[in-house]
């Protein structure tokens, strides 16, 4: 939540209290995670992700991340997902425009299509690729489940990522080029790997980190649910065709005793954050793992610049090469981005 106001959507005005000098401002930056949407009165498109790109770290391109926004009102349940395809495109045409900033905002997008069609959402695939205008690079299956009720649930069972038509359809993707980014929580890890092996020619990419739950039944078993999220976590960067997304991460937990006034500086992100990406990094290598910020998800905690700027601090000691990879490099390979 932002500040202690138990709100749910981002706060400006608090965020604005907390201003830094950004670090290694030419460093190029491709952001693999974000989001565009209006939710629960709150307002979140171009005009709002370019005001905050406007911060001083040099953001050459974006990702556009399946959030189901702006699904058809009508028509065939399977096609309602064509509705943000064709919403993200015009998004990406105003930022083409020029008319706001040097990013290149949406160069490339994954969507919806729905993966137990099988081998039938080939048909749905191509017609994403068409509305989008080529930027359509993959699909977001979220999987995430678990058995106890006081964790959100997203899919209605186990195992729905590596079910038999899950395979079928991501055999689909893989021929046509195209990328699938997992959403589940850290004790499913097993699946990506199992997919990884059943669909080698598929890239997969997996979203904030493997996601380890630390609520509900696992609070208070922090360092039990590290330890156990570091072993899958190593054994799905064994996979030479699994990406990992590095953020999306909780700052500070609801037993904060600290002054909530002010909102977390780089300092503090990047301790919070550090010893799961630095785990991240060393099983996936720099190659394969990408820095993303989740915003605006990520904003009801601390601003894009703090954001960018924790992340730096966490690759300080990274060689140039490995920056390259981390920050830029790692996406524009997965999401196939050309001219950066």
């Amino acid at each position: 939540m932002a500040a202690n106001t138990g709100q749910t959507s981002p706060d400006d005005a608090w965020l604005a209290k907390l201003e830094e000098d950004v670090l290694e401002p030419d460093l190029p930056i491709v952001d693999p995670h974000h989001h565009l949407w209006l939710r629960g009165g709150y307002t979140y498109l171009m005009p709002e992700l370019a005001a905050d790109m406007d911060c001083g770290h040099n953001i050459a391109a974006t990702v556009f991340a399946e959030c189901h926004s702006m699904y058809r009102k009508d028509g065939p349940e399977e096609e309602r997902s064509l509705g943000e395809t064709e919403f993200v495109t015009g998004q990406a045409a105003m930022s083409a425009s020029g008319e706001f900033g040097p990013a290149r905002a949406c160069a490339v997008m994954f969507g919806n299509v729905d993966m137990t069609l099988g081998a039938a959402a080939e048909p749905l695939l191509e017609r994403h690729i068409e509305a989008s205008g080529g930027r359509f690079r993959g699909v977001r299956y979220s999987t995430g489940w678990d058995a106890d009720d006081r964790i959100r649930s997203v899919a209605p069972e186990s195992g729905m990522l590596v079910e038999g038509k899950v395979k079928e359809a991501a055999s689909i993707l893989a021929r046509l080029g195209l990328a699938l980014d997992s959403w589940l929580y850290h004790p499913q890890l097993d699946e990506v790997a199992e997919l990884a092996d059943a669909v080698p020619d598929l890239t997969i990419v997996l979203n904030h980190v493997g996601s380890p739950i630390l609520g509900g039944p696992y609070r208070g078993r922090r360092d039990e649910v590290f330890a156990e999220w570091r072993e899958r976590i190593r054994r799905v960067g064994e996979r030479e065709n699994v990406y990992v997304k590095l953020g999306a991460l909780p700052i500070r937990m609801p037993d904060f005793a600290g002054d909530r006034s002010l909102p977390p500086g780089s300092e503090e992100v990047a301790a919070a954050w550090r010893p799961w990406i630095e785990t991240c990094i060393e099983a996936f290598s720099p190659a394969r793992a990408m820095y993303e910020s989740n915003f605006p998800v990520q904003k009801r905690w601390c601003s894009y610049q703090v954001c960018w700027n924790a992340f730096k601090r966490i690759s300080q000691a990274a060689t140039a090469t490995e920056k390259v990879d981390l920050f830029a490099g790692a996406a524009a390979r997965a999401y196939r981005i050309d001219g950066l």
